[in-house]
């Protein structure tokens, strides 16, 4: 396959881009900065420089390609406004799907993320699940997978779109903090009995050539998810297990936090600066976050093969030798 990777520096799209050329694939990479896909151009990825918000440079990047895996997106950042987010997480989508039919290709992978579904009141939710964005990160997400479903019907070109949930594994900075506080036996914010549901990087990266490559795939939306829902608690726990301490057990109320959370973003985000504390953050220990990935196994036959103690396990060693933790 001739492939386009989009956000081939960040965590998900460097480990796409380097699978799919292990396996064969013609891969390019959109890249903004060159000094940062150095190991890209070692695994034999085709680097191209430009922009999701310029249209000449999305061309360029298409011209030839039969699937685009669009995986780049403003995550969370401090001092980035609304508007932002939504020119590169929403009205990007559409003109890159855009440019993409009008140069031949078959079929588009937009990434979003299960964070569209909110709290999850009733899990385990699957695709069909109400969509409860709660924050301008997963809002405008929402509204890229509107604008991608638009253009598909519009412009006759495929699209895909996959909605992972907590992606983890060696080189992953989201959850470093989880497993320092662990080490460090920090308490844990609320109750711990809340739901999260990880996803290795490696069955992340089968699951979207799965969604580029498979029939089935065609205009559908999968959830892509480990096999394993656990409670924070028994997280925590396998953490801790797996890194020889002894588990945390203090428990503190989460809403202190929460309130100093969105004192710090009123003060920190209108001046640029990051703030020490986020409401995400503290989201994380509040809200429930388990999926049902029966359409993707059903359909694709996707299958995660990594478990969940054996992903921590090769988490923890690599933080370990690179200095992380």
């Amino acid at each position: 396959m001739r492939v386009l990777v989009t956000g081939a520096t960040g965590f998900t799209g460097s480990h796409l881009a380097r699978a799919l050329a292990a396996a064969g694939d013609d891969v390019r990479a959109l890249v903004r900065d060159p000094a940062r896909a150095r190991d890209l151009d070692a695994s034999g990825v085709e680097l191209t420089i430009g922009d999701l918000r310029n249209p000449a440079t999305l061309a360029a990047a298409v011209a030839g390609m039969e699937i685009v895996y669009h995986i780049a997106a403003i995550y969370r950042s401090a001092g980035v406004s609304a508007d932002t987010y939504r020119a590169v997480n929403a009205t990007a989508v559409g003109r890159l799907i855009d440019v993409a039919a009008r140069a031949g290709v078959r079929r588009v992978v937009h990434c979003s993320t299960i964070g569209v579904h909110g709290d999850i009141e009733h899990p385990p939710a699957d695709e069909d699940a109400p969509l409860k964005p709660g924050d301008i990160y997963q809002v405008t997400k929402l509204e890229g997978e509107r604008l991608g479903r638009d253009a598909a019907q519009r412009l006759g070109i495929e699209v895909t779109i996959a909605r992972p949930s907590g992606i983890y594994g060696p080189g992953d900075r989201r959850l470093l903090k989880l497993f320092k506080n662990v080490v460090r036996r920090f308490p844990t914010l609320g109750s711990g009995e809340i739901y999260y549901h990880l996803t290795y990087i490696d069955d992340l990266v089968e699951g979207f050539r799965l969604c580029g490559e498979h029939p089935a795939a065609a205009n559908r939306t999968y959830i892509l998810a480990g096999g394993e829902v656990t409670t924070l608690n028994e997280l925590v726990r396998l953490i801790a297990e797996t890194a020889g301490v002894r588990p945390p057990t203090l428990h503190v109320p989460a809403w202190p936090f929460w309130i100093a959370g969105a004192f710090c973003e009123a003060v920190c985000v209108p001046l640029g600066i990051e703030p020490p504390l986020y409401r995400r953050r503290v989201d994380f220990f509040t809200k429930s976050r388990a999926f049902d990935i029966t359409r993707a196994r059903t359909e694709l036959g996707y299958a995660p093969r990594v478990g969940l103690r054996e992903g921590i396990k090769r988490t923890l060693d690599w933080y370990r030798e690179h200095g992380w933790l």
